[in-house]
């Protein structure tokens, strides 16, 4: 794995570094009068946060954070925040400590322990988040229910996604989270910072632009009858658009009229994939998946396929999991996910 350049720190080392106990680190908030929607203003409650499952007033500035789903405590931690309690990871993890590496590392250069883990095997844990007396609890990132949302917001004021579940750009992470803790313009910018490490990486590779990718999901070997792939709303596909890719427009007209994250295909109309320039997505460790496609009599006539511009991320390694873009993956992933996109773009002809 290349350095990780993280620029976010530029952001993080004007705060103060906090406790494991997890308070903000900006300065004393304001005050003022509440305000709806991803507005600007960084320390001024109460405020009230719409999303797609109602409304959250927040009353005062958090000093308990905790946060449930994926990587919803990522935000935080970039600005300097440790949450008092986060979500176990369940996929990447590859020492089996429950914490992805790029978290792993922030909470080093922290000098934090690390929070309390819920175990969301079976879904969310409420019992272990209300054991950590959170102050507010984030989740623009996730897949929350009605039941869920109400269940926690019984703990604490919860913070969920702002349309649709597991759709949120990593932009909107970064700033519905950062809101909800007062910290919204140094939010802004983290995120400047993330957009000026992604333009500097792929400036390196002017074979990208204008390619087109599609991003396929889990796919068993032993049956590829059908091929799942990510829709439009899902933040995997939404960050082809920010490396110099676009989406095909077969994968944009199959994302229209469902806010479904993914979807599949028949193997046997896998010709509307023509249009498709590079295919990445999850495959194993020995390549099994690769051959697979490649001998496949049906798989086997997509251009991409054909030609080998297709990149798997191998199985369910942390390089992997951070293809799905969040605060903390980005700079974690941006140089080598970058150039084996490149080196797949380099066999389109």
């Amino acid at each position: 794995m290349r350095s990780h350049r993280l620029r976010l720190l530029s952001v993080a080392a004007a705060f103060l570094t906090l406790a494991a106990c997890g308070g903000p680190s900006a300065a004393e908030n304001e005050g003022g009068d509440g305000d709806k929607g991803t507005g600007s203003s960084s320390g001024a409650f109460p405020l009230t946060i719409e999303h797609a499952l109602g409304e959250t007033t927040i009353e005062q500035k958090p000093e308990r954070v905790a946060t449930v789903n994926w990587a919803n405590h990522e935000a935080p931690l970039a600005l300097g925040v440790v949450p008092v309690g986060m979500a176990a990871a369940d996929f990447g993890d590859d020492d089996g400590d429950g914490v992805l590496p790029w978290v792993e590392e922030r909470l080093d250069e922290l000098g934090a322990e690390t929070p309390v883990l819920f175990d969301e095997t079976d879904g969310i844990d409420f019992e272990a988040v209300a054991d950590t007396r959170p102050d507010v609890i984030l989740a623009a990132y996730s897949g929350l229910t009605e039941q869920d949302y109400a269940t926690l917001s019984e703990i604490a004021p919860v913070v969920a996604y702002p349309e649709a579940a597991w759709a949120t750009p990593w932009r909107e992470i970064v700033r519905i989270n950062s809101r909800a803790i007062g910290l919204a313009d140094e939010g802004e910018k983290l995120i400047g910072g993330l957009e000026d490490d992604i333009a500097e990486t792929v400036a390196q590779y002017p074979q990208l632009k204008g390619k087109s990718a599609m991003f396929m999901t889990h796919i068993d070997p032993n049956d590829v009858s059908q091929v799942g792939f990510y829709t439009a709303h899902d933040t995997r596909t939404q960050f082809f658009e920010d490396l110099g890719l676009k989406i095909p427009g077969s994968v944009a007209k199959a994302s229209r009229g469902t806010k479904k994250f993914a979807l599949t295909q028949s193997a046997e109309q896998i010709d509307v994939f023509d249009d498709v320039d590079i295919i990445t997505g999850y495959g194993d460790d020995k390549g099994k998946l690769t051959r697979t496609l490649r001998k496949d009599p049906l798989l086997s006539k997509i251009p991409a396929v054909g030609r080998g511009s297709v990149y798997l991320l191998p199985g369910s390694s942390p390089l992997a999991t951070a293809a799905n873009p969040t605060p903390l993956s980005i700079p974690w992933v941006l140089e080598d996910y970058v150039a084996a996109l490149a080196e797949a773009a380099d066999r389109v002809k």
